[in-house]
């Protein structure tokens, strides 16, 4: 794939046109991509939902950790298309909120390596909401194959369109993960958010499994339509406009934090700042870089810059007096959120010191993509580790396709039958 290496610095309307290998590559991604689809969300229809229906607790119980199975599943999934499709590395570089830069000594207790040297784990929080810049739709991909090194692939939740609950696989697929599906009208998704959130926190903190919320403060990529709104903004409430981001709304994420500290007292916010290489400055990131460009043609970004600080929700982020959210009053192990104590309304005084923290933060994060287009580095003088996103063991690729269980159980059917 020689001859279309740097394509990724040209704006994709302007690169030549596919080669023969592109187009092959474009087929054998959605043949295999869509059968690992098909496997894991077969093994959800055949496996797991019967185990649901048993009046039991050990059904309840292999239920629940069938489908961490499965999304950890398609978490491998997406590493392995990654590594045979869009190859690339991430260089991270990491901050303690307020403490400056880790030392080589704090790198080394985060970053496991194996006999060779290869980085095959990052010791970061086990519950934890993630928050990152959004540039490009590919981005929330990145963010779960980061999570593969985390140990937290099983346990990611997203929030996403309502309108996707019902797309076929996949929507099915992400009902089946707990995924959250909002209708972006804030009056009614405020409620399902912080019930949500409440009852999935209570639990990752009584099974004492992982939680990794992932959200994008700024809702939406930036881009030439998005850029004006966010101007018009920071207009209408008196503060200077962001340069490399959108403007961040504070809501959603200040409803996450307050729904989930209560419930894990140990709970971390991941903030994580990401660049791309080929997207200049000002430039928007789906111009160089989509899903099927990335895919398809094979011109992934080369390297994929993080710059991770991670923050003690409960010590150094504002989110106001949480004391009256008593988390002993949510029903253990019922997932209806009509009997939970949820947060409608926060106070205007908290509100306004949650959104200026967050705005600050988000300067922060303006301030290094400026200096990563100037010097290349999110993080000056800071020590950078490099992570080839590729599994650790190939017996790993069966698990991203469930062991194709769901298509020997059909075999076994036909020839039974």
């Amino acid at each position: 794939m020689g001859d279309i290496a740097g394509l990724h610095n040209l704006p994709i309307t302007e690169r030549p046109k596919k080669t023969w290998r592109q187009t092959l590559n474009a087929l054998l991604f959605i043949i295999i991509f869509d059968l690992g689809c098909l496997m894991i969300n077969g093994f959800q229809f055949t496996v797991l939902l019967p185990l649901k229906l048993i009046p039991f607790s050990f059904g309840r119980r292999w239920y629940s950790e069938g489908i961490r199975y499965s999304k950890g599943a398609f978490g491998t999934l997406l590493l392995l298309i990654c590594q045979w499709f869009a190859p690339t590395k991430f260089v991270i570089t990491f901050e303690k909120a307020g403490l400056g830069r880790f030392t080589e000594e704090e790198i080394a207790r985060l970053v496991i390596r194996d006999e060779t040297g290869r980085i095959v784990q990052l010791k970061l929080p086990p519950k934890s909401v993630l928050i990152a810049n959004h540039q490009m739709y590919a981005d929330w991909l990145y963010a779960w194959c980061l999570s593969y090194f985390t140990g937290t692939h099983k346990d990611i939740f997203i929030v996403l369109k309502k309108s996707l609950k019902w797309a076929p696989i996949i929507g099915w697929g992400m009902q089946f993960f707990n995924f959250i599906f909002l209708a972006r009208s804030w009056a009614s998704d405020r409620i399902e958010l912080s019930t949500r959130l409440a009852w999935l926190g209570r639990r990752a903190e009584k099974e004492d499994t992982p939680l990794t919320f992932i959200l994008y403060p700024e809702g939406t990529l930036v881009s030439k339509d998005t850029r004006p709104i966010s101007k018009k903004y920071a207009d209408k409430i008196g503060v200077p406009d962001m340069s490399h981001t959108l403007l961040p709304r504070s809501t959603g994420l200040h409803y996450s934090l307050r729904s989930l500290s209560p419930r894990i007292p140990n709970l971390e916010l991941i903030d994580i700042t990401m660049a791309y290489p080929g997207i200049p400055p000002f430039g928007y990131g789906q111009s160089y870089y989509t899903l099927r460009s990335i895919f398809c043609d094979r011109l992934p970004p080369p390297v994929i810059y993080m710059h991770i600080r991670k923050f003690n929700v409960a010590a150094h982020v504002p989110i106001g007096d949480i004391s009256a959210m008593d988390p002993d009053k949510i029903p253990a192990g019922n997932s209806s959120t009509k009997h939970q104590p949820v947060e409608v309304e926060i106070p205007e005084a908290e509100r306004e010191k949650f959104d200026l923290w967050l705005r600050e933060l988000w300067r922060e994060k303006d301030k290094g993509l400026a200096r990563y287009h100037e010097t290349g580095s999110l993080a000056d003088d800071a020590k950078a580790v490099e992570i080839p996103l590729e599994l650790r063991s190939k017996p790993e690729i069966l698990d991203a396709f469930c062991f194709f269980i769901p298509a020997l159980m059909g075999w076994l059917y036909s020839t039974v039958s």
